[in-house]
C-alpha cells in the first residue's frame, strides 16, 4: 500500500472533501439560476407573477424534486451500500451524478430538466450516504471529529463557490451559457471523486465484516503508519472484531457476508440498534427542520438561504446585481464560519456545539420574525446581516455535526442501512421545507419564521437529555457505552460522560458486551505472514 499514515489520511480528506464539494455545489448551483433570464426564458414555468402565481409552486417543485432523487439513492444504499462496499458505492454515486449533470445541461423543457435533477440527486444520495461512514471508519478517534467537520465545510466551500460562478455568468444575459456552465461543471468534481479513490483502500471496517480481516489488518497498519504488529494496531484489529462479533457475523466463516436485516433496526438489548438508529435519523431530521432561509439544511430553516439566498434579497428591495454579490458574500462568510468548528469539534464536544447552534438559530429567527413585522428599509438592512448570523450559529453547530454524529453513534452491523436511514431522513425534511417555504412566505409572509424559532427551541432539551457524547472514542467504544447503559439501567448520555468506560478490545469490554473474555482479545487469527503478503 504506497499510501500511509498522513498521506493516506490527507487523501482520504480530500476525497470526502470533494464529495461534498459537489454535494454543496450542486445545491448552491441553483440559487441565482432561479433568477437568471437567459433561465427564466427557457423554463417560464419559473417565473412567478401577479398573473401566474400558481407558478411559486413549479418553482418549489424544481428545486425539491432534487431532494426526492436525494431520498431514493439514500434508500438504494440500504440494498446496495453492504453488497458494494465504501468505494465503488462512492464511485457509483459520482457516475450517476455524471450523467444527471449532462443532462440537465442539455435541458430545452421543464419536464427533462425534473427528471435529470431527480437523476443527479439520486447519485447525491448514494454518496452522502456513504462518504461520512467512510470517513469515521478511516479516521483516527482523536481526529475524527475534525476531519469529517471539514465535509461540512467544504459543503459551504461548494455552495461559495457555485454562488461566485452564478455572479460572473450573470453578465452572460444574451448566452444559454449563463445557466448551463454553472450546471456542467459540477461533472468536474465528480470525475476528480472518481480518480481519487482508485488509490485509496476500503475501509477496514468494511472488510472485516466482509470477511476479509488480513486486508482489514493491512489498511489499519497503513492508516496507522505502524507495522501490524504494533500494539496500538493490534487493539484497533480487536476491536473490530469484537464489534463483528458482537452484531451477530463471524470474520472465519461464510456467514461473515451475511446483510444485516432490517428487522434488527428495531432491536434494543446490548447493541441498543433502535435507539442508536433513531439518534441518527432524528439528528438528520432537526438539521433540516432549524433552519428555512439557509442554503442546505431543514427544519433549522438553512435550506431556505441556500436555495433562495438570492430571491431572499431581492425581496428586500436589493437589485440583481447587488443580490447576487449579497448572495456570494453570504456563502463565503458561511464557508468561513464552518472552519471555526473543525478546531472546536474534538476540543469542546459533540453535544455543547449542537446546544450553542440551536440556541443561536433560536434567537436569531425570533428577530427575524419582529423585523419581518415591522417592515421597513431599516428592518430590512438589519434582516439581511441576520441571514448572516444565522448562518454562522448553524455552520458551527449543525452543518458537519449531521454527517459525522449517525456514523459514530451506530454499531458496525448496522451502519450502512442506519446511515442510509438516516441520510433518507435529511432528504425528505429536506423536500418538506424546500417545498413549504415558497408558499409559507406567500401565504404567511414573516411569520413564517416563528415556526422555525419554535423547532430550533425543541432541539435543545432534546439533544441535552437523548444524544450521548462520541467526542475522543473510537467507534467501537459506543458499542462499549450502550452495553454498559443497557447492563446499569441508565441513561447512554450519563455512561458518555464517564471517564471510566473501559476501551473497546479490552477484556473488561468483553465482559460488557456480553462476550466470552479473551475470545477477542486473545486471538490471533491474522497470520504476519498473510497480513503482510496482503499490506505488499
Amino acid at each position: 500500500m504506497k499510501l500511509r499514515g498522513r498521506k493516506l489520511t490527507a487523501t482520504l480528506s480530500f476525497v470526502a472533501g470533494t464529495g461534498f464539494i459537489l454535494f454543496g455545489y450542486d445545491q448552491g448551483v441553483m440559487s441565482a439560476l432561479l433568477t437568471a433570464n437567459q433561465f427564466e426564458k427557457v423554463f417560464p414555468q419559473v417565473v412567478v407573477s401577479d398573473q401566474h402565481p400558481d407558478h411559486a409552486t413549479l418553482q418549489s417543485f424544481l428545486v425539491a424534486i432534487y431532494e426526492i432523487g436525494c431520498l431514493s439513492g439514500a434508500l438504494i444504499n440500504l440494498v446496495l451500500g453492504d453488497r458494494f462496499g465504501r468505494k465503488r458505492t462512492i464511485a457509483l454515486g459520482c457516475f450517476i451524478m455524471t450523467i444527471g449533470a449532462i443532462i440537465q445541461a442539455a435541458s430545452y423543457s421543464y419536464a427533462q430538466i425534473i427528471v435529470a435533477r431527480i437523476i443527479t440527486g439520486v447519485g447525491n444520495g448514494l454518496n452522502t450516504s456513504t462518504v461520512p461512514a467512510y470517513h469515521a471508519e478511516c479516521s483516527p478517534p482523536h481526529q475524527r471529529g475534525s476531519l469529517i467537520m471539514i465535509e461540512g465545510s467544504l459543503i459551504t466551500l461548494g455552495i461559495m463557490i457555485s454562488y461566485w460562478i452564478d455572479f460572473a455568468l450573470f453578465w452572460a444575459s444574451g448566452s444559454s451559457a449563463q445557466w448551463r456552465v454553472p450546471i456542467a461543471l459540477q461533472i468536474l468534481f465528480a470525475l476528480v471523486v472518481v480518480f481519487a479513490l482508485s488509490i485509496l483502500p476500503e475501509s477496514p471496517r468494511w472488510l472485516m465484516k466482509a470477511g476479509r480481516p488480513a486486508e482489514a489488518l493491512a489498511v489499519i497498519s497503513a492508516l496507522e503508519d505502524k507495522p501490524h504488529t504494533d500494539s496500538t494496531v493490534r487493539t484497533t484489529f480487536h476491536a473490530i472484531k469484537e464489534a463483528v462479533a458482537l452484531e451477530g457475523s463471524n470474520i472465519d466463516t461464510s456467514s461473515s457476508s451475511e446483510k444485516a436485516s432490517l428487522s434488527e433496526l428495531f432491536t434494543g438489548g446490548r447493541t441498543q440498534n433502535f435507539r442508536r438508529v433513531a439518534l441518527g435519523v432524528i439528528i438528520q431530521c432537526f438539521q433540516q427542520a432549524s433552519h428555512p432561509l439557509l442554503l442546505g439544511d431543514n427544519i433549522t430553516g438553512i435550506n431556505l438561504i441556500t436555495y433562495y439566498a438570492t430571491i431572499l434579497f431581492e425581496r428586500l428591495g436589493i437589485n440583481d446585481v447587488k443580490s447576487r454579490i449579497l448572495a456570494a458574500c453570504n456563502g463565503t462568510e458561511y464557508f468561513l464560519a464552518s472552519l471555526v468548528a473543525i478546531f472546536l469539534i474534538d476540543r469542546v464536544g459533540r453535544r455543547k456545539l449542537m446546544i450553542f447552534g440551536g440556541v443561536g438559530q433560536c434567537l436569531t429567527m425570533v428577530l427575524l420574525a419582529v423585523l419581518g413585522s415591522i417592515n421597513n428599509s431599516a428592518a430590512d438592512i438589519v434582516s439581511a446581516v441576520l441571514l448572516f448570523v444565522f448562518n454562522s450559529f448553524f455552520a458551527i453547530g449543525w452543518l458537519g455535526m449531521t454527517w459525522l454524529y449517525p456514523a459514530e453513534i451506530v454499531g458496525l452491523r448496522m451502519r450502512g442501512p442506519a446511515n442510509a436511514l438516516s441520510t433518507a431522513s435529511n432528504w425528505t425534511f429536506n423536500f418538506l421545507v424546500v417545498m413549504i417555504t415558497g408558499p409559507a412566505f406567500q401565504n404567511i409572509s414573516w411569520k413564517t419564521y416563528i415556526v422555525f424559532a419554535a423547532l430550533n427551541a425543541f432541539i435543545i432539551p432534546i439533544v441535552y437529555f437523548f444524544f450521548p457524547e462520541t467526542a475522543g472514542r473510537s467507534l467501537e467504544d459506543m458499542d462499549v457505552v450502550f452495553a454498559l447503559a443497557y447492563l446499569e439501567n441508565v441513561s447512554p448520555v450519563t455512561v458518555s460522560l464517564r471517564k471510566d468506560v473501559p476501551p473497546a478490545g479490552s477484556p473488561e469490554a468483553e465482559r460488557i458486551l456480553g462476550l466470552q473474555v479473551g475470545s477477542i482479545s486473545n486471538s490471533d487469527e491474522v497470520l504476519p505472514k498473510e497480513a503482510e503478503g496482503t499490506k505488499s
